[in-house]
This record gives C-alpha cells, structure tokens and sequence, in this order.
C-alpha cells in the first residue's frame, strides 16, 4: 500500500514551520514501519490544496490513496495504514470525518435547505482520503468540465459536492477513526488522527498596545451596533477608534470625509489604511478592521498573532476566493475581521491600488491588490464570516473561535458571552471550547 500525504499549508513563516515539523513526524513514523516505510511517499504544500490533475499524473500509477492533512493534524500511521488496508483500493472511495448543516445556511449557498443534514463533508482537521481510482476520474473530470464556481467560501463543503457530483460520484464515507479529539484524551485511544489545542501560542501574546482596531460603522447603527461592542469586547483594546460617515463625540466615532454607502465600503477602508499609517494615530505592529456587527475575542486575536512576524507582509483572516480557478485570487472576508502587519499596508499603499469606487467591495478588492503584488493571503478557521449557527456543530466544536459576523436572528451578547468570552474553567464542548494553548 502507497500512501501520499499532503500536508495543506501556507507560504508565511510560521506555516511553513508547522508544515515542516508534521513533514519530519511523518517521515520518522514512516522509517519506523519496517514492513511499510519503503510504501509510504509523503508530499508538503505551501498552497492551500494540490489539485488532481497534479496528483493524477505524479502518484496515479504507483499509489494507493492520498491522505489531505491540515497543519495541525496529528497521524498515528500505523493504525491509519490499518484502517485504509480495509478498504478495497482498487474502487472509488471518498473517506473522512462527516458534518453535516442543522439547517440551510448562506456560507453554502443554502443548500440542501429542504434537509441539509443529509448531505455530509469532511472535517479537514480529522485528514480525509481519496482513493486513486477515484483521484484518477476527477483527474479526467477537472479537464474535461472546468470548474464554473465563482465563489470559493467553504472548501470543505465545495470538494464534497464536486466529488457527489449530483450523486453520480461517492459520499463521503464515515471512518470513526479519523477523530479530532485531543491527543491527549481518552476518546482518542482508537483515532488514527488527533488534533492539539486549536489556538497555537508561539511565545507571549502580543501586547494590548500593538494593535490598532478600526471599526467601520454608519449612523444609522450608532445606536444599534455600537453599543454591543461596548457591552463586549471594546474594554479589551486600547488603541480603538469608530468610523462613521457622522461625527458623534458621545461614541466617538470619525468622520473620515468617506460618504457612507449601502455595500462595499472599499472608500472606508482605504481611508482606514491611510489613517493607520499617518501620525494621527499611535504606531502599532497590526491593525484590525472588523465591521460595528463583528464580535471578537481581542485576547484570543493576541495569543495568535504570537504566531505571526510583523516585519512580514501578514494579511490574516477567513479566507474567501474569487474565481480561482481561472486565475483569480484570495481574499479575507471583512466581516470576521481582517489583520494586516504594519508592513503589509505599507506595501498595499505604496503599490498605488486604490478603489475603482467608494462601495466596491473593500474585502476582495484588497484580495486583488494582493495578488498583483504577490501577497500571500493567510487563512484561519478561527475566523468566522457568519453567526455560530451557520457552521456545523461538530466543526465549533474543537474550535477555540475567534470572532463571528451578523447580528441576524440572534441575541449578539449572549452569542459572544458563550463563543468568545475566556473563561480559564471551559471545557472544549462548554460552547466556548477549550483555552488550553499549545507551545510552538
């Protein structure tokens, strides 16, 4: 049995170390398995995923299944090999750890919404497999039908509606061993794959002084939006400032000269990255942009950006894709809160991008500036661009979040009382998840 592994990474330094590290765990369990070492072939990316024509034509002839692994994934390859050795190589299989949506919700395009629990996905943190047979047709089916998404929102649920192909190809199949329980945990003894604490801390968090947090609100919300924030999270940042298209000292809020606009807001956010750079504000390493409905976890923000050098062009956030699959490119999606390192709006600036008008959309025209630049877009799953309900239970659940977007249909304190509030007593299924850090 030939096992390719590939590790889906980033191309920022601290990714590349965590892909690095799993690429040398592997490579010693492998040289450990005298009866398999010389069977196993392992593959790092820096890219977020290698696409199956690569994977056809490298490993179709001589493998037996690829294994996709986030960076944070840990492999106990003995009883992996022992569990995929069950299943029958030589036909299509489509494995992995299942979600499934309580309801319809918009990050999928509301699928399925007459049922959504039925159709199923993978947790990518619990790896998920492809048999060759199967990596080998969507080969073929990738060349012959180019993809026609325009949007790339959730990765996870768009490979599984690919592969299902309206039910001409596999559902995933539910393997109990690909778990994302703790390593440490006695629900793990059986799990093939485990995963560490999902909030990495590479040293101490950065200061409450290094960032600078601009919030992009409106008048119409100043009373509405704006007093969740101060019922929240905003006691949490030192540098903070409201900017609206009304000047109103009781916030305060700014008045950056930006008329407001129904959508897109891209005039605002410029504004925003030139403020954040001028003398007018103090001078911080990051600077966070979220909008007046985002709710976050200032402290949480500052133990991951441990993580993260600001001497280095960082743009972090969820992140989105707009036809990628015709060249387009990456962006991070505003509501979740986007982070940019002092240097990477120095860089965005100096470049000359600039809006093509105030309410395009700010997020993705960023993401293009990027792109032409050559800018690494950097994703974090803690980063939510909709409500809790949005996502599948099981995916929170091994989640410590960091922020979650809209205040639609739900109670916002509460939601970031139960989400985003730390509380060093919490349990990974206590909503919040665990606070339990992992030392890098």
């Amino acid at each position: 049995m030939l096992i390719v592994f590939v590790i889906q990474s980033q191309s920022s330094s601290f990714h590349v170390r965590q892909a690095d590290r799993q690429r040398a765990d592997l490579l010693k369990q492998a040289h450990s398995l005298t009866e398999v070492r010389n069977q196993l072939s392992i593959t790092p990316t820096n890219t977020p995923a290698l696409t199956v024509c690569f994977l056809s034509h490298s490993f179709g002839k001589n493998s037996s299944w690829i294994v996709f692994l986030e960076e944070e994934t840990s492999v106990r390859m003995t009883k992996l090999v022992q569990v995929l050795a069950t299943f029958d190589k030589n036909k299509e299989w489509f494995l992995g750890k299942p979600l499934h949506d309580e309801e319809s919700t918009i990050i999928h395009h509301y699928a399925f919404a007459e049922n959504p629990s039925i159709f199923k996905y993978p947790d990518f943190a619990a790896a998920w497999a492809l048999s060759i047979p199967l990596v080998v047709r969507l080969a073929n089916k990738v060349r012959d039908e180019p993809l026609k998404s325009d949007f790339t929102i959730d990765l996870k649920h768009e490979v599984a509606l690919y592969i299902w192909d309206n039910g001409k190809g596999p559902h995933l199949t539910a393997v109990p061993e690909l778990c994302t329980e703790p390593e440490d945990s006695p629900q793990a003894l059986y799990c093939a794959t485990t995963l560490g604490s999902e909030l990495p801390m590479c040293g101490e968090a950065v200061n409450k002084e290094d960032i600078f947090v601009a919030v992009k609100t409106c008048r119409k919300f100043h009373s509405e939006r704006v007093p969740v924030i101060k019922k929240t999270w905003e006691k949490d940042a030192i540098f903070l400032e409201y900017y609206s298209d009304h000047a109103d000292p009781s916030i305060p809020t700014i008045n950056l000269g930006v008329p407001n606009t129904e959508r897109g807001h891209c005039g605002k956010t410029f504004a925003i990255l030139q403020r954040f750079l001028s003398s007018d504000v103090p001078n911080t390493k990051w600077l966070l942009i979220v909008d007046d409905d985002t709710l976050i976890s200032i402290p949480r923000l500052r133990v991951l950006l441990s993580c993260y050098d600001p001497s280095e062009p960082v743009c972090l956030g969820e992140r989105y894709g707009y036809g990628l699959s015709q060249g387009g490119y990456s962006y991070i999606t505003g509501g979740g809160g986007m982070v940019f390192s002092r240097e990477a709006v120095v860089r965005l600036l100096n470049s000359g991008c600039k809006c093509y008008s105030n309410d395009a959309p700010d997020d993705m025209v960023l993401g293009m500036c990027l792109n032409a630049l050559g800018l690494p877009v950097t994703h974090s799953p803690l980063f939510h661009q909709a409500r809790p309900e949005d996502y599948a239970r099981a995916f929170l659940a091994h989640q410590v979040p960091i922020s979650f977007h809209k205040h639609w249909n739900i109670d916002p304190v509460a939601v970031f009382n139960k989400w985003l509030r730390d509380d060093l007593r919490a349990k990974p299924s206590d909503g919040l998840n665990r606070s339990a850090k992992t030392e890098l």
